[in-house]
C-alpha cells in the first residue's frame, strides 16, 4: 500500500459533505494507508468543507464535465426522473442527476495508480485496502431486491485506474447525439466497461438488503454500507424500518459511540 493509492468520494452539495464528514472518519478508523481525497464542485462552500478536511481528507476541486447543453437538458432532475422514474425508494430533493457524471473526474487523477471510488452516502466498517489489487474496472452488483439485481453494477464503489486517455474517451462516448444514461454514471460505466469485474455485494452492501433480503445480511461480512436511496441524516419515510443502520452513520457522524459492528444483531430473518 502507498500514497500512489487513494480512496476518493465527490461531494456536490451541503447534503453529501455531510456524508463525507461520516465517510472519511470511518475510513480513517480502518488504519488505511491509502491518501482520502475528496473532490468538491463550486456548490459547496469551504466552510461547509471545513469538517471533513480537519479530518485529514485532501480537498480537490472539480468541475463538472463540458457536457452539450441538450445532454444536460435530458439528465436534468425533472427529465430523468420523468424518463426513468425511481419506483423502489426516494431520491432526496438536493439530488442532482447531472453532479452524478462528475466522479469521471477521478480519471484526471494522474497522480495516482489505483482508485477506489466510494459515494460519501457510505460507511466502510473494515478495512479494504486490498481493493487496491484488483482491476479496472470493478464493482459489486446492484443487489437489494432480487437475484435479477447481479446483472447490473452498482457505481458507489468501485476500482479504477487515472488515465486522461480513458477520460477522453469517456467524454467523447458520454455525450453522443441523443444519448441518454438512465441511472447516470452508473448505466454509463456498466457500458464503457461491459466487461466488469464482480466484487462480492459485501464491499457495498445496500441498506434495503436489510428489509428485503435479510438473509443476505451479515455484520461480519460487510465491509461497506451504502445508503442508497434515502439518506440517514434525513427524516424520511423508512427511517423506522432502518432505524439500526440510521443510528449507525449517526454515530459515525458525530464520532461518538460508535459500536463494534461484529457485535450487532442481524435482521429478522437474516442468518
Amino acid at each position: 500500500m502507498t500514497k500512489a493509492h487513494a480512496y476518493v468520494t465527490l461531494v456536490t452539495n451541503a447534503d453529501y459533505a455531510r456524508g463525507a464528514v461520516a465517510l472519511v472518519r470511518s475510513l480513517m478508523r480502518t488504519d488505511t494507508q491509502a491518501g482520502i481525497v475528496v473532490m468538491h464542485t463550486g456548490g459547496v462552500s469551504g466552510e461547509v468543507l471545513a469538517p471533513v478536511a480537519a479530518l485529514g481528507a485532501r480537498l480537490a476541486p472539480v468541475e463538472l464535465l463540458p457536457t452539450s447543453d441538450a445532454f444536460n437538458a435530458r439528465h436534468s432532475r425533472a427529465r430523468q426522473h420523468e424518463a426513468a422514474p425511481f419506483t423502489k425508494g426516494e431520491k432526496p430533493a438536493f439530488h442532482t442527476p447531472l453532479d452524478n457524471f462528475a466522479k469521471l473526474r477521478l480519471w484526471q487523477m494522474a497522480g495516482y495508480e489505483k482508485i477506489v471510488f466510494l459515494d460519501a452516502d457510505v460507511l466502510v466498517l473494515k478495512n479494504i485496502d486490498r481493493l487496491f489489487s484488483y482491476p479496472e474496472f470493478s464493482a459489486a452488483p446492484n443487489v437489494y431486491e432480487s437475484l435479477a439485481d447481479f446483472r447490473r453494477l452498482n457505481s458507489g464503489v468501485f476500482v479504477a485506474r487515472p488515465s486522461e486517455a480513458t477520460f477522453l474517451a469517456m467524454l467523447e462516448r458520454l455525450d453522443r447525439p441523443e444519448a441518454f444514461w438512465r441511472r447516470t454514471d452508473q448505466t454509463f460505466l456498466q457500458d464503457f466497461f461491459p466487461d466488469w469485474h464482480g466484487l462480492p455485494v459485501y464491499f457495498n452492501m445496500l441498506q434495503y438488503v436489510w428489509f428485503n433480503l435479510p438473509d443476505l445480511w451479515d455484520w461480519k461480512s460487510i465491509s461497506v454500507l451504502h445508503y442508497q436511496y434515502e439518506k440517514p441524516w434525513e427524516d424520511h419515510a423508512k427511517a423506522d424500518r432502518l432505524q439500526p443502520l440510521v443510528d449507525l452513520w449517526r454515530a459515525y457522524y458525530s464520532g461518538e459511540g460508535i459500536p463494534e459492528t461484529a457485535s450487532l444483531p442481524n435482521p429478522m430473518g437474516g442468518p
